[in-house]
């Protein structure tokens, strides 16, 4: 509040620590969710003892699978908060239930000292880290977007999509680091207890940062002038054009980001013939340029604006999604392989870099928090989740390159959307600061 009693843009202090309180956050949050996924062969035994190491994963993964499950759970009951309590206890809250779901992780004894009660706490911890990853997209989302200045919030709200690779690729190093440090029956035995550990006191480090941020001023202005409250039938009834814009426009961008990073590991072995190092090395050089890639293009769209750089995702994801795998079934060179799935992440980087603040853009300041995160987990889970099932669905059907057909068309149906969509940069619902 100014001496007046109206309430004032942040300056740039009070910006910069809200870019770093928001986007840290992010990182450790994602690199809590990845690590489950990192270090599962060490854990499973511990949590579901069997004769078969693949019955120990499928337990294992089946808990991953009900953390996802719950991430429109979260985008929901979180959403509503951030939006009623302030972007600011949002983010405290969601890093408080991943650090609680870590730390439980860290803690729970295993299957032979309390029985049926470790995996019922593995479930408890994971049942956390769902609802607070689902959470943390919309509640960061909307504080990078309303906290960045109108000339620079492309760039500032880019910085979510480099946090969430910047944790996956944390988690790869730190299980790198202890394999290289330990050895495998302590790994196997204890250390995999470590990286949770890790994730739980960066996360208390993360809610002291959080605690000391300051409030937006949207969500300040919308509290004061008495906003009608958020929640799942306001955003039905009130906002059904943007929140079906959101899941469509998510549709073709979230499968072709997790078709890009997340199976390319698994194509470059399984289809291309690479051995698995190699193909870590590249799935790990490429997301780590993919990373540095992010705000150069929200910079670009605070110049050009939002939609040209949706659209040329849109273009040219339909255009080269089909040839770049095709050429990648049969190339045995990692440089060239390396370089085809690098041109896949930069076409892809038209929608992870803006996609964030595009969402936070079309939403008023009283369901913003709830119209970005709920929308976008519910496409997100649909289509991102269930990218990799679908292309070894159609690989062990013998229909392998229909899966890259089912991912050009997705990104055809979202390009339909930012054709016929308003350039958000210019019409930004945002509050301007």
């Amino acid at each position: 509040m100014t001496p007046h009693g109206h309430i004032g843009p942040p300056d740039q202090r009070e910006r910069l620590k809200a870019i770093i309180g928001g986007s840290t956050g992010n990182l450790v949050e994602w690199y809590d969710w990845y690590t489950y996924a990192a270090f599962t062969l060490y854990f499973a035994p511990h949590f579901f003892p069997s004769d078969d190491p693949t019955a120990e994963l499928l337990g294992a993964a089946g808990v991953f699978a009900v953390g996802f499950l719950m991430r429109p759970i979260g985008a929901w009951l979180m959403g509503v908060y951030a939006d009623r309590h302030g972007r600011k206890s949002g983010l405290t809250l969601s890093v408080s239930l991943m650090c609680g779901g870590s730390l439980l992780i860290a803690v729970t004894p295993g299957y032979e000292t309390i029985g049926v009660f470790a995996p019922t706490l593995l479930v408890i911890a994971r049942l956390m880290q769902g609802l607070s990853i689902g959470g943390e997209y919309g509640a960061s989302a909307t504080y990078l977007s309303e906290m960045a200045g109108k000339s620079r919030r492309g760039f500032f709200s880019s910085f979510q999509y480099v946090t969430l690779i910047a944790g996956q690729l944390v988690a790869i190093c730190v299980l790198l680091i202890l394999q290289a440090a330990m050895s495998e029956a302590s790994l196997d035995a204890w250390g995999w207890r470590i990286p949770f550990v890790i994730g739980g006191g960066l996360a208390v480090v993360v809610f002291w940062l959080r605690r000391g941020l300051a409030e937006t001023q949207s969500f300040a202005v919308a509290k004061a002038e008495g906003a009608p409250k958020s929640g799942f039938f306001e955003l039905i009834r009130n906002h059904p054009r943007e929140t079906m814009t959101v899941m469509l426009l998510t549709a073709g961008g979230t499968i072709a980001f997790y078709a890009y990073s997340i199976y390319m590991q698994k194509f470059l072995v399984n289809t291309t013939g690479l051995d698995r190092e190699t193909a870590s090395q590249i799935n790990a050089v490429t997301l780590f340029l993919f990373m540095l890639l992010q705000p150069v293009a929200g910079a670009l769209s605070d110049r050009i604006g939002r939609k040209p750089l949706m659209v040329g995702f849109g273009v040219l994801g339909v255009i080269c999604t089909y040839p770049i795998f095709v050429a990648l079934e049969t190339v045995d060179n990692p440089i060239i392989a390396g370089l085809l799935v690098m041109i896949g992440l930069v076409i892809v980087t038209g929608y992870t870099s803006i996609n964030a603040v595009v969402k936070a853009e079309l939403f008023p300041a009283h369901i913003r928090a709830l119209g970005v995160a709920l929308p976008y987990a519910l496409a997100n889970t649909l289509f991102g989740g269930t990218a990799e099932l679908v292309a070894l669905w159609f690989k062990q059907a013998g229909m392998e390159q229909a899966f890259y057909i089912y991912v050009s068309v997705m990104i055809g149906i979202s390009l339909i959307v930012y054709v016929r969509m308003r350039d958000t940069a210019k019409h930004s619902r945002i509050m301007e600061n």
